[in-house]
């Protein structure tokens, strides 16, 4: 069976990214799956200037386009793999972490975690329920609320998927595929979504669909400074640059807190 790991890696450089980047690609080479890391904005997916609520900083720093989006760039590969992994390039992943591609089943097209299933600091949930109710609560998702985690969606930094998968993109292009119109109001950053990535047209996405869903684990995908039991996490995710020392950039500081 073929599989690939994929990172973005664009803009400037990072000691964080470098560290982290690095130890995905030893995964890869460790569980015998491919390795791409794209360094070059591929898809440069804009919103539309007349209509965006977006910050013009959030995307003009970046040529006029938004970065986070180019990860999407991974599903024109299904024509090669069977099996591919999205891992955000501020994760990284233990030497003793297993082979995530074997907790996917055939039967399932998509894997991510769910972070209201993970053991997380009071502060940290009263974000995530404040968070979901802002970003899911006015879109048609067959999901249930819940009182004390919010909406069940899932990080978006790590995702797994199967070749089934595929079929869902209708044969587009990743950059087809984003500018749907069912898409403009995220991509756009209209309302609530003003600082929204791509984890909230994902997540909706991914439901609206009704693909096989697996919930993984919260231990592929463990929010650093927001998860209580981070030293048993396989892949460490710095998603809070502001709560890292240097924002990120003492590594050293961090491997000292996670190993």
């Amino acid at each position: 069976m073929s599989r690939l790991i994929y990172q973005v890696y664009v803009g400037k450089r990072s000691h964080l990214y470098d560290w982290c980047t690095e130890s995905v690609k030893k995964y890869a080479e460790r569980i015998g799956a491919d390795y791409v890391i794209q360094r070059q904005p591929l898809l440069r997916i804009k919103p539309d200037v007349f209509s965006t609520n977006r910050s013009t900083e959030s995307y003009e720093k970046h040529g006029g386009f938004l970065p986070i989006y180019e990860k999407e760039n991974a599903f024109s590969r299904f024509d090669k793999y069977d099996q591919i992994a999205i891992i955000d390039s501020d994760i990284f992943v233990r030497d003793t972490a297993p082979d995530i591609f074997f907790e996917l089943d055939e039967e399932y097209d998509f894997g991510g975690c769910v972070e209201a299933n993970m053991p997380m600091h009071d502060w940290y949930r009263n974000k995530i329920i404040n968070y979901s109710r802002m970003q899911y609560s006015s879109l048609k998702i067959d999901w249930e609320w819940n009182d004390e985690t919010g909406f069940p969606f899932m990080n978006m930094g790590m995702m797994l998927m199967n070749k089934s998968f595929a079929q869902h993109l209708n044969d587009q292009t990743p950059k087809q595929f984003l500018e749907r119109k069912e898409f403009k109001m995220f991509i756009d950053g209209m309302g609530p979504w003003k600082w929204s990535t791509d984890q909230t047209l994902l997540n909706y996405w991914i439901r609206k669909e009704k693909m096989n869903i697996k919930k993984l684990d919260w231990k592929w995908n463990g929010l650093y400074t927001a998860c209580t039991r981070i030293k048993e996490c396989h892949f460490v995710h710095f998603f809070l640059k502001d709560k890292l020392p240097n924002r990120g950039e003492n590594v050293n500081e961090l491997k000292e807190a996670i190993l």
